[in-house]
């Protein structure tokens, strides 16, 4: 494993939750980290805690020239750049009818188009020094849909995709994508950070209302431990071949698994309809 007091990390969205777990975290073990918030203020006490190896930097990464200024900025003070965390991000919640697309097109903004080009603007480097490790703070939303949350988990869907494509495309370069999907974590996630349409349609009560009042009621009781996890993510940074993806939570690993045996026993249910579709041999 690479000492992590080799490491330079850039991290996005340190204001609170993971992101600022993760800063603490890798601050803690001897990384010199770059302490991005759309408010610097925000981080303030991080960068205090570790004057010498903190760089608190304002970032809201919608906007092209921050994310431009973050990598550069990142650079000329540390002089490298080993580790991007992808983190910022936020949730939206309707049922597919309900939502308003300004809305849930601002979050796709953030969690997808945003992430994607900050993604790409630290890419020249790392093929240049042949190194580099980009790891996602994605979710379970990003392998399985649930009512209530199609609009989130299309974003996430979307980082999943295109982030397993890049780690083969960059994986003879020398560079790294681990993408993490955690479960229920005590985040403010379905709370502070939650969006929800402002539109309810009373045939959608049931099945999405009640599931979106059952989110917003487990705020604060969540299993998940950010503390926790923020060290399994600092570990994702340094370890020797580090997993493509990885789950967190008990909950979410069990779910998970019933997913994919569901998906092999249609697999073999419809197998002769599968391979039906082609030129007879």
């Amino acid at each position: 494993m690479t000492a992590i007091i080799e490491t330079v990390w850039l991290i996005t969205g340190c204001s609170t939750g993971f992101g600022r777990e993760i800063a603490n975290c890798a601050l803690q073990q001897g990384a010199r980290v770059a302490v991005t918030a759309r408010r610097k203020e925000a981080v303030a006490d991080i960068c205090e805690h570790f004057p010498d190896r903190a760089l608190a930097i304002e970032l809201d990464i919608t906007d092209s020239q921050q994310r431009e200024n973050a990598v550069q900025t990142t650079l000329k003070h540390f002089g490298q750049l080993d580790v991007l965390v992808n983190n910022a991000g936020y949730g939206y919640v309707a049922a597919i009818e309900e939502g308003d697309e300004a809305d849930f097109r601002t979050m796709f903004e953030t969690n997808f188009f945003a992430t994607l080009a900050m993604t790409r603007l630290v890419l020249p480097y790392f093929r240049e020094r042949r190194k580099g490790r980009i790891l996602n703070n994605s979710s379970q939303a990003g392998l399985m849909a649930n009512p209530g949350t199609g609009f989130y988990s299309a974003s996430k869907h979307a980082l999943e995709g295109v982030m397993e494509a890049l780690g083969k495309e960059v994986a003879p370069l020398g560079i790294e994508v681990v993408t993490v999907q955690p479960g229920a974590f005590r985040t403010d996630w379905s709370g502070r950070s939650m969006q929800r349409s402002g539109q309810r349609i009373a045939d959608y009560a049931e099945i999405v209302g009640s599931r979106l009042d059952m989110i917003a009621a487990i705020d604060g009781l969540q299993p998940g431990d950010p503390v926790r996890a923020a060290h399994i993510f600092v570990e994702l940074g340094t370890m020797d071949n580090p997993p493509a993806q990885l789950v967190l939570g008990t909950g979410l690993l069990q779910s998970y698994r019933e997913k994919l045996t569901a998906i092999q026993k249609r697999l073999q249910a419809w197998e002769s309809v599968s391979v039906s579709a082609e030129y007879p041999v």
